[in-house]
């Protein structure tokens, strides 16, 4: 275990390090100091359907950054899965990465070396270095979005399975036969606890023409394909009746899932984190009932910590800079 103490803060080099984290929608790159502090940030669109435009970003920013500040080293978090080695993306579902040398390619271009691992590995990270993670010897992070990605941090190092491809717990099945996952499966726990999950109960509520969905619909203007994750999160922070039900049975297939990974993987802590988690304790509240509920052994074990994530959509570019410091903690 690295306690959380002042050597926990000195792992690696001190010097500011650049971190880029990559996305389907946007690069964002910024300096990071050894505290986990971003001094400066930049972000263009991802230009999502071509390699090498993605290249020509991630050095237009790395040059920009690098004009008003000494850059002792570079990390990139990517959307996607790396081969052990963390030189290759083996497939990335929202950019169109095939077995690309990503690496290779960038320390051709930048001349200097480059650490690449996946996004939810570099959040996970720094939540352990410096946000709502710090200390625990064992932590669990679920990141909810369109999807649910994940990542752990066993006794001090990233834990990326045999493959380099651990984590991927959105898509272990929690309805056999259920609803079809664009993974090719069905029935996975992202059709259940993400927000895509949420955003499609909401659309099936309001095609009923049910009362309930009023609101709904009037938030999107009276056409049901334009109700999202998010139109049902904002809604139910500010009172709706229906948005906080739906909210709350994600809640519960969320709570759900954590029980089945701590019957696995018996982490101290997880955090919790993406955009679904903007609704804070109408998400997570009914979460901690449900994994209360479903724990093995329950009474009769010490749960884990349950913690919304603190670094928000910062969290890829602080971990893959901090990364870039000690690639040494990237388990293999």
């Amino acid at each position: 275990m690295v306690a959380a103490s002042a050597g926990h803060s000195r792992l690696g080099r001190r010097g500011l390090a650049i971190g880029i984290d990559i996305g389907g929608t946007k690069v964002a790159a910024g300096v990071v100091d050894a505290e986990g502090r971003v001094l400066e940030e930049r972000r263009r669109a991802t230009p999502g359907s071509d390699p090498r435009a993605v290249e020509r970003v991630i050095v237009e920013l790395v040059q920009e950054l690098g004009e008003h500040h000494r850059i002792a080293s570079l990390g990139i978090g990517a959307a996607g899965w790396m081969d052990l080695d963390g030189g290759t993306v083996l497939f990335s579902p929202h950019l169109a990465w095939r077995n690309e040398p990503l690496r290779d390619n960038l320390q051709k271009l930048l001349r200097r070396p480059v650490l690449l691992t996946n996004d939810a590995d570099a959040a996970a990270w720094a939540e352990w270095r410096f946000g709502a993670g710090r200390g625990e010897s064992r932590l669990v992070c679920i990141t909810l979005g369109t999807g649910i990605g994940g990542a752990m941090v066993m006794d001090g190092r990233l834990e990326r399975g045999r493959f380099g491809v651990a984590g991927e717990f959105g898509h272990q099945v929690a309805v056999p036969g259920g609803h079809r996952c664009e993974c090719g499966n069905r029935g996975c726990w992202e059709q259940y606890a993400s927000g895509n999950a949420l955003g499609r109960e909401a659309r099936e509520l309001a095609r009923r023409k049910s009362p309930l969905a009023y609101e709904l619909l009037k938030a999107s203007g009276g056409v049901v394909d334009d109700i999202t994750g998010l139109t049902v999160s904002q809604l139910a922070k500010s009172g709706d009746p229906a948005s906080k039900e739906l909210l709350e049975e994600v809640g519960q297939w969320l709570g759900l899932g954590l029980a089945n990974l701590a019957a696995a993987l018996d982490p101290g802590t997880f955090v919790i984190g993406g955009g679904l988690c903007d609704a804070g304790e109408l998400l997570v509240g009914p979460a901690r009932q449900a994994f209360t509920r479903n724990l093995t052994g329950r009474g009769f074990r010490p749960p884990a910590a349950i913690r919304l994530a603190e670094l928000g959509p910062r969290a890829g570019m602080i971990g893959a800079a901090d990364l870039s410091r000690v690639s040494g903690r990237l388990q293999g």
